[in-house]
């Protein structure tokens, strides 16, 4: 019997209140066993700015990963859309837990969200997939870099000349900022949030996960990480990282997929943009719950031909 397991994470308060949430699984499952929190530095954390070019592979899990790997501690905690499509062999997602609400969601200073920004409105993201997005809808917005943790992002939100930023409903609900009536107070400011629709801003791959990350050889974690996982969010998670490996995604790569499932039944919707501003290529693909892998090649393979189909159509359109 297991007595102590220690915790790997990021030392972020997003990371460390989802720390806590695999702590409580675990310790609900198994009262007996002790459990210490490790914060880790990662290469994410110490950059003051992060190159928008170099991609983001890994930036917030290397680091975490390697101590897990070095057997300074026994499970890594991380955000599931931060971990690259490919990981070490010797590591695994073992568990995940049930996951939150994937949505992304705008906010403001200002009441009225999306419809009602002015022209040229001002939107601040870190992200390119939520750039391209925006733009899709509303080519006059200028959209700017935004970096750091939640509560950083939000007090840059109050210290410049921004209309809106948009961040993802999960982190906000693990710090204890549910909007109350579609608003949130933090400190002492008051800012408008609304939630934003997933038929345009589909949502990263992994987006809403905390994944349990174990060395594979390690039976005794495997065995707790069985206790506390959420078998259907694992195989959405699966189908998500598989999609994205096959297209070779990362974090730094615009694009969206989202796995859900209903009635036993699995249904894998992705969003690709080429061209910033310009609409998206859109798929979707349903098949059986355990065989999200193959309905990614499948949902692949349909952005692919519709892609093909879409510069047949332009090359007549020149003839």
């Amino acid at each position: 019997m297991t007595k102590k397991i220690i915790l790997g994470t990021r030392g972020s308060e997003l990371a460390r209140a989802q720390a806590r949430l695999v702590e409580k699984a675990i310790q609900a499952a198994r009262p007996d066993t002790g459990i210490e929190t490790r914060i880790i530095a990662t290469q994410g954390d110490k950059a003051r700015l992060l190159e928008r070019e170099a991609g983001r592979k890994g930036l917030f899990t290397a680091e975490i990963e390697r101590a897990l790997l070095a057997r300074d501690i026994d499970i890594a905690v991380h955000s599931a859309k931060d971990l690259p499509s490919e990981m070490n062999p010797d590591a695994e997602i073992a568990a995940v837990l049930p996951r939150a609400p994937v949505d992304d969601v705008m906010v403001s200073k200002h009441p009225g969200g999306f419809a009602s920004l002015p022209q040229g409105a001002i939107i601040a993201t870190g992200s390119v997939r939520r750039k391209c997005q925006l733009l899709w809808k509303r080519t006059d917005f200028t959209v700017v870099d935004l970096r750091g943790n939640v509560p950083t992002r939000l007090r840059k939100l109050v210290d410049n000349d921004w209309h809106s930023i948009v961040l993802a409903r999960a982190g906000l609900e693990r710090l204890g900022l549910s909007p109350a009536l579609d608003e949130i107070s933090f400190n002492g400011s008051q800012f408008f949030v609304e939630i934003l629709p997933r038929e345009i801003f589909l949502p990263a791959g992994g987006q809403g996960i905390i994944a349990v990350q174990i060395r594979t050889s390690n039976q005794s974690m495997k065995a707790i990480a069985d206790l506390v996982n959420d078998r259907e969010t694992l195989l959405c998670l699966r189908a998500e990282r598989e999609f994205l490996r096959l297209l070779q995604g990362d974090c730094n790569c615009p694009v969206g997929v989202l796995a859900t499932i209903e009635n036993d039944k699995m249904k894998l919707k992705g969003q690709l943009f080429t061209d910033q501003s310009a609409a998206p290529r859109e798929a979707e693909y349903r098949g059986p719950r355990d065989e999200g892998e193959r309905l990614a090649t499948r949902l692949l393979n349909r952005l692919r031909a519709s892609a093909s189909a879409q510069d047949h159509d332009l090359a007549g359109e020149h003839e």
